[in-house]
Order: structure tokens, then C-alpha cells, then sequence
């Protein structure tokens, strides 16, 4: 069983710096800075159309990345890495200790893609061939961006204009690694996405964790990263402000 936090809608790559107070979270980072992999699962939550908050069935798992700074008055600062993905397949209970813990399936991008073209045999064959292609467009050059930049080469450029600390952009470049290729249209989707939300928040760009953490199909995950980007760059450039 997986001890469950709600606090963020994290995607795999992002790291959360966060300090919090709540007596029952730090007693469960303290149980797991005893074990050799220190870390637990972190759920976000959706609104719904009606206003409602719900919580994510559907999260990451969290690696507490460095020794966490406990004090008496100002609760615990955590370093949190996101890594796999998950789905909540059991019943929700309280652990013993008090904390929230559920069984979970661990997600795999490329085995969830390979079962999406077996199941696909009577449905859409081509949704992976499509989801591939799509995913190619967000790096290859882009004859409506400035000077045939791709679009993740334009938020880039752009966001680097209305970073909140210097350094910010680059810093995010290097935590969430490599491009995945496009013929792993979910992981690139997921890289993108920690992009346009990384945390610190910058306000750029719609929340799209959520959506892509509960989006079933690989096509649908790049689509809502493509979508996401797009209109991130057009809130930036001014040629469409959100806000």
C-alpha cells in the first residue's frame, strides 16, 4: 500500500520545494526518511464544471530528495521529485499511523501505449501513429512562430522574458531533462506540460496537469499539451491574453 498526500497535481520530472505544518504529513515524512527510498504519493485535485473539488485517483509517486529541515514552529521544508505515475485501484483507508494509504497500479507510458494499439484493433488504429505526429510538431520548426522556432523553442524564448528570478527558465530546463522523443507521444506530452506549470507557479499557461494526469489515451495527452503551449505562447506574445 502507498501512503496518499493531497496537495498538487505534480507530473513525473517537476520538483516541489514546499514547507508545510500539518503534524500528520510530517510524521509520515519522518516514518519515511527511516526507509532507504524515502517517498509517498502525491494526488492533486480537479474542479469540476459545477465548482466541486474532487481529489485525483490518478497521481505521482514523490521522492523526498533531500534531508528534510524539521522545526518546532515552522513545520517541515520538503525537496519533492516526481517520478512514476499511478492509479488508485483499492479502497482509500487510514493507516494505523493515521495518514491515508490506497493500493496502486504504477503507470507505464509505453506499455499503456502498446495496450492502446491492442485494444484499438476493432476501434481507431491510427490514434498512436496520430498521437506520434502530433507530438513531432512541438519540436519541429513552426512556420508561425518567429523566425520558424518550434513551440516549445518559442515558450522558451518567451517565458524567459517574464521569468520571476533570473535563472528561473534555465534551472526548469535542467530538472525536467531531455525532450522525450516523439514516438513516446505520453512522456513528451508529460514533459511539457511540467514545462508551461512548473512550480513555482508562473502564470503563463492553463493548469493542465490534471487534465493530462486522467487523460486516457496518448492522443488526447498530446493534444492537450499542444493546446496548452499554444495558447501559453499566445498569452505571452499578447497575440491572445488569457488575462
Amino acid at each position: 500500500k502507498c501512503p496518499l498526500v493531497v496537495l498538487d497535481a505534480m507530473l513525473p520530472r517537476q520538483l516541489m520545494k514546499i514547507q508545510v505544518k500539518n503534524p500528520l504529513l510530517m510524521e509520515l515524512v519522518r516514518s519515511q526518511m527511516e526507509k532507504e527510498d524515502p517517498h509517498f504519493g502525491m494526488l492533486g485535485m480537479a474542479i469540476l464544471n459545477t465548482g466541486e473539488k474532487i481529489n485525483l485517483t490518478t497521481g505521482v509517486e514523490v521522492e523526498i530528495v533531500e534531508r528534510p529541515l524539521f522545526d518546532e514552529k515552522d513545520g517541515v521544508m520538503l525537496a519533492l521529485k516526481a517520478r512514476k505515475r499511478f492509479r488508485i485501484t483499492g479502497e482509500v483507508a487510514n493507516a494505523e499511523q493515521g495518514w491515508t494509504e490506497a493500493r496502486v497500479e504504477y503507470l507505464d507510458s509505453s506499455q499503456e501505449e502498446e495496450d492502446e494499439m491492442e485494444e484499438s484493433i476493432d476501434g481507431d488504429r491510427m490514434a498512436i501513429a496520430r498521437a506520434m505526429m502530433k507530438a513531432k510538431e512541438l519540436t519541429a520548426p513552426n512556420a508561425t512562430m518567429e523566425n520558424n522556432a518550434s513551440l516549445i523553442e518559442r515558450w522558451v524564448q518567451l517565458a524567459k522574458e517574464v521569468e520571476r528570478q533570473p535563472g528561473q527558465i534555465d534551472d526548469l530546463l535542467l530538472e525536467l531533462g531531455e525532450v522525450p522523443p516523439a514516438d513516446q507521444p505520453t512522456e513528451r506530452a508529460m514533459w511539457v506540460g511540467a514545462l508551461i506549470n512548473p512550480l513555482p507557479a508562473m502564470g503563463v499557461a492553463m493548469e493542465v496537469r490534471p487534465a493530462l494526469l486522467t487523460a486516457t489515451s496518448a492522443e488526447k495527452r498530446v493534444d492537450i499539451a499542444c493546446d496548452g503551449i499554444l495558447r501559453s505562447i499566445r498569452h505571452m506574445d499578447k497575440s491572445a491574453p488569457m488575462w
